[in-house]
């Protein structure tokens, strides 16, 4: 499938405060994935574009966006009522943008723990489902699930694409937390794959075989989602 090309927006998440947002909307898109970039790289470093390409070409559009600090050249992080803020303000954008499709919504690592936290609070307008690449369970060294307690007040199905590697979420951590939300949870791993998805040589696999695995599999749990 031809991807078209991202177009720029303006996004006001506070009065006098916007940040920006590129937008792919394929001819024949069946959903729209609200996609929040990790803490440490924005909306147009190569694997956000490569994740939004991906999609693109399986009949997904993406609204990718800033958060604020990332906006004005930070390092550090949003507070989280202000990175809530931006999550809402986004998926009110994209339910302008792509008014006839069903609304996803999530990230990469800090991306998708935001949206999920704010899906928590209060029931993002518009969304179906919630989707995470490389959910971050705990920091590196710091094994724990107790950044994953506000997950079960979110009654939408999830989806956890996850790398094996992960020095954010260890297995045997993440694995009895997505069974405890039952049924509307799916969780997806990625065989050797690092936070970040990469692979090691010695795996017999490359980065651009693992995206497209993991591509594929957001793509087939999104039409069971969206139907």
């Amino acid at each position: 499938m031809k991807v078209a090309d991202a177009q720029s927006h303006r996004i006001e998440v506070r009065p006098g405060e916007t940040v920006s947002a590129l937008l792919i909307r394929p001819q024949q898109a069946r959903a729209c994935y609200v996609f929040a970039h990790g803490a440490g790289a924005g909306m147009a470093h190569s694997s956000m574009e490569t994740i939004a390409a991906g999609l693109g070409e399986r009949g997904i559009a993406t609204l990718r966006y800033q958060f604020p600090y990332m906006e004005k050249g930070s390092k550090r992080p949003d507070a989280p009522a202000v990175a809530h803020a931006a999550v809402r303000a986004a998926v009110a954008e994209a339910g302008r943008g792509c008014a006839s499709l069903p609304l996803i919504a999530g990230g990469k690592s800090f991306g998708g723990r935001m949206t999920s936290q704010a899906q928590a609070l209060t029931p993002l307008v518009g969304v179906r489902a919630l989707a995470f690449l490389g959910f971050p369970l705990h920091p590196a060294g710091k094994p724990s699930s107790d950044r994953a307690k506000h997950l079960a007040e979110i009654k939408i199905p999830m989806l956890f694409l996850q790398g094996t590697r992960d020095a954010l979420a260890e297995r045997s951590l993440l694995e009895p937390v997505v069974k405890s939300l039952g049924t509307r949870a799916t969780l997806h791993w990625s065989d050797g794959a690092d936070h970040s998805f990469h692979v090691l040589k010695s795996s017999g696999r490359n980065d651009r075989e693992v995206m497209g695995e993991v591509l594929d599999a957001f793509a087939a749990w999104v039409d069971g989602v969206v139907g």
